[in-house]
C-alpha cells in the first residue's frame, strides 16, 4: 500500500520539544525528496523543511535553528525534531514525498499544539 503515516504530534508548552515521524510504504523512499509541511487554521499550507535523496536539507526561515529534518533510508522514515517550540508553530503537520518523476504523496497529518 502506498502511503505516508505521520506520528508524534501532541500538545506541548512553549519552549518544549516534539519529534515527528513519518513512515513510508509502497514508494522508492531512498530516491524521494521528503518534506514536512504545516497548515495553521485559516492559513495556507507551507513548507517547513525538506531533505533530498542525497541528504541536503533546507528550512523555512521561521524554523531555522530550531527544527531539524533527518531521514533513515533503512527504515523508510523521515523525522522532524522540533525544539524551542512557539505558539505560532501550532498547526497540522503533513509529511510529503516527491519521487524522481515529480509525483507527490501526502500523509494524513498530525496535530501539533503549542501552549503559551
Amino acid at each position: 500500500q502506498v502511503q505516508l503515516v505521520e506520528s508524534g504530534g501532541g500538545l506541548v508548552q512553549a519552549g518544549g520539544s516534539l519529534r515527528l515521524s513519518c513512515a513510508a510504504s509502497g514508494i522508492i523512499f531512498r530516491s524521494s525528496t521528503m518534506g514536512w509541511y504545516r497548515q495553521a487554521p485559516g492559513k495556507q499550507r507551507e513548507l517547513v523543511a525538506r531533505i533530498s535523496s542525497s541528504g541536503n536539507s533546507d528550512y523555512a526561515d521561521s524554523v531555522k535553528g530550531r527544527f531539524t529534518i533527518s531521514r533513515d533510508n533503512a527504515k523508510n522514515s523521515v523525522y522532524l525534531q522540533m525544539n524551542s517550540l512557539k505558539p505560532e508553530d501550532t498547526a497540522v503537520y503533513y509529511c510529503n514525498a516527491i519521487n524522481t518523476w515529480g509525483r507527490e504523496l501526502w500523509g494524513q497529518g498530525t496535530q501539533v499544539a503549542v501552549s503559551s
